[in-house]
């Protein structure tokens, strides 16, 4: 038996370690995305040889990452969910651990998918050129922010806490406009946990931008990598109110921080129609699939 632990700050080295020999994609598979939402899904993490086992707060697992004896893992894990008398789920899986699953556990599982939870994967020389009559209105968008008095910083521990100040003024303009398409307990759910990235950011070595105008920040973005030749975004914010701030600070974040990466993970649209719209106007590569699993034993 194995016993998960909550995530910290310390388990950071072996965990990229074991993340990195599976390559996944998923915006899931990075340890800054484990630790930032470990209060929102209580997330639990273990180690079982060279695999990283976590186990949502649902009582479903990720499908192993790492490398070794897959079949031993999942059984390692079948064992856990058992001591929990529970039916061993996946809560999120590839396109080709499903495929995994069907051969070596075959007519075992029960399948699914969600087109919410799906992440937009863009090519890095799409969102760096912007090149073309699909990308027309992002460079208008961007030349008008391009009027005022502006420039792009990488964060660093000088203006991070401006960030931070940035990121209260943001929610309390979304709760004064009341147009946000989310709702006030995900809002300030997310607002928590970009938050908490910005006060670790040292700590998790994420990469980040800003943008300032007349040395305000208006907008910042970070992330890190999940895999060798794919960045993951895990938070971009703007001032609304500003046009083409949204746009400038993608770009401009693309071109200075991720210029050895073909792709660009930007996370998921959790089926708002707002978001997916936003997102789909960038024009992704390609969706990465995310699956659920259920034993039907």
């Amino acid at each position: 038996m194995i016993e998960f632990k909550d995530v910290e700050l310390t388990d950071k080295q072996w965990a990229r370690e074991l993340l990195s020999y599976s390559g996944y994609r998923g915006c899931e598979y990075t340890f800054g995305n484990n630790f930032l939402w470990k209060c929102v899904f209580y997330t639990k993490i273990a180690r079982y040889k060279d695999f990283y086992l976590i186990k949502s707060g649902n009582g479903g697992y990720f499908f192993p990452a790492g490398r070794g004896d897959f079949h031993e893992a999942v059984e390692v894990l079948r064992r856990d969910a058992v001591k929990d008398g529970e039916a061993l789920r996946f809560v999120t899986m590839n396109r080709a651990s499903v495929c995994w699953l069907k051969e070596n556990y075959p007519n075992e599982f029960e399948f699914s998918t969600d087109r919410a939870f799906c992440d937009y994967i863009y090519n890095f020389t799409d969102l760096s050129e912007l090149k073309g009559k699909k990308y027309h209105s992002k460079r208008n968008f961007i030349n008008r922010f391009h009027v005022n008095d502006w420039c792009y910083e990488p964060i660093t521990p000088q203006n991070v806490c401006e960030c931070v100040r940035m990121n209260e003024q943001w929610l309390k303009e979304c709760e004064t406009a009341g147009t946000t398409v989310r709702d006030d307990k995900s809002l300030i759910r997310e607002n928590c946990v970009v938050n908490m990235g910005l006060e670790h950011f040292f700590d998790l070595d994420f990469t980040g931008g800003l943008l300032r105008i007349d040395g305000e920040v208006v907008a910042f973005t970070f992330g890190e990598p999940v895999n060798n030749d794919t960045f993951v975004v895990h938070a971009e914010k703007a001032f609304a109110r500003i046009p083409g701030a949204y746009p400038a600070i993608n770009n401009n974040f693309v071109n200075h921080a991720c210029v050895n990466f073909d792709y660009i993970n930007r996370e998921e649209d959790m089926g708002l129609e707002n978001l997916r719209k936003a997102k789909l106007s960038y024009h992704p590569a390609f969706l990465e699939e995310k699956f659920r699993a259920v034993n039907k034993n």
